[in-house]
């Protein structure tokens, strides 16, 4: 686990980085005291864990200080990835699906996987990236540009499909969404791919509109397949905090996600936002964002997350 250890670490440094500001090294050595508890629950506050897992995380310590006045800050840090880490029990999402190496018969659905979400958001990147990694675990994979109102989405696609070495299915800017899930489902099909990716559009007129393009886009896929699609993932940003939330209530009422992958974390240090939407939906997170490259879009691992974010070790046994 070191390496994806290390990627969260790096990826969460912005965070770590302001916790440490705000505490002004706590974690480095320093002994807990009331003004350091202080300073870890402003710092807390500031990276978006929010109200409820702040208060969590500083009643352990503080029971544990009182138990021991001679806690030191490593002391309280191994605490609040504990709390943190009961906190996201359950929440890593596992992608079931065709294992590596394994051809999928021509007469065999494809995997069908919408990213969802609105423009900004880091979707049309987070297809290509998924796509990539699936194809190093050996999986097969079409991509769907249907996110054809905005030209710069297909574009962006083809440029990540050609660097990648990727599949890809695209039409015209403009051209009906639901027609190019409709041609890349059939050719995924045809060409025995374990996997399709479907970019879907983050803007429309309105609200209305785009809700409807994404309900059109699940009926057309759904004639090919009942099931279809499998997975219906939420692209967040992550910096976005209390806002993502709104996001996924919205899209999720809409839409029946099944997931969420959150973005940006490298960008932001407000990492918490990850916990907040976890409590709030209860939405299982595959995947986080924690770079430019391809490989930096890695499998949310709880564990992980929570001892990077408080500048500890990798888990034991990792």
């Amino acid at each position: 686990m070191f390496g994806l250890f290390k990627k969260f670490r790096d990826g969460l440094a912005k965070t770590v980085s302001a916790i440490a500001a705000k505490t002004h090294g706590l974690f480095g050595g320093r002994k807990i005291d009331a003004a350091s508890l202080d300073e870890l629950e402003e710092a807390l506050y500031t990276a978006d864990f929010g109200v409820e897992t702040t208060g969590e995380i500083l009643a352990e310590i503080k029971a544990a200080f009182r138990q021991d006045p001679q806690l030191q800050g490593r002391q309280a840090a191994e605490i609040g990835a504990a709390v943190l880490t009961r906190v996201l029990a359950g929440s890593e999402g596992r992608l079931e699906g065709p294992g590596p190496g394994t051809a999928t018969p021509a007469t065999t659905n494809p995997v069908v996987i919408a990213l969802i979400g609105v423009n900004g958001s880091g979707k049309t990147t987070t297809t290509a990236k998924l796509g990539w990694r699936l194809k190093q675990e050996g999986r097969t994979v079409t991509l769907a540009a249907c996110d054809t109102f905005r030209a710069a989405a297909v574009e962006q696609l083809k440029t990540w499909a050609t660097r990648l070495d990727l599949e890809l299915i695209a039409s015209r800017t403009g051209a009906d969404s639901a027609a190019v899930a409709f041609d890349a489902w059939q050719a995924a099909r045809a060409r025995g791919r374990d996997y399709l990716l479907v970019d879907t559009a983050g803007r429309l007129h309105t609200k209305g509109n785009l809700l409807e393009e994404l309900a059109k886009i699940r009926r057309v896929l759904a004639k090919h397949d009942p099931a279809a699609p499998q997975h219906a993932w939420l692209v967040v940003d992550g910096s976005l905090g209390a806002n993502s939330i709104e996001q996924a209530r919205v899209f999720h009422k809409s839409f029946g996600l099944t997931g969420l992958v959150v973005t940006k974390l490298d960008g932001t240090s407000r990492g918490g936002a990850i916990v907040g939407i976890w409590r709030e939906l209860r939405l299982p997170i595959y995947f986080l964002g924690l770079g430019e490259q391809a490989e930096d879009l890695q499998p949310f691992d709880a564990a992980s997350y929570a001892r990077a974010v408080f500048g500890l070790d990798e888990p034991a046994g990792g």
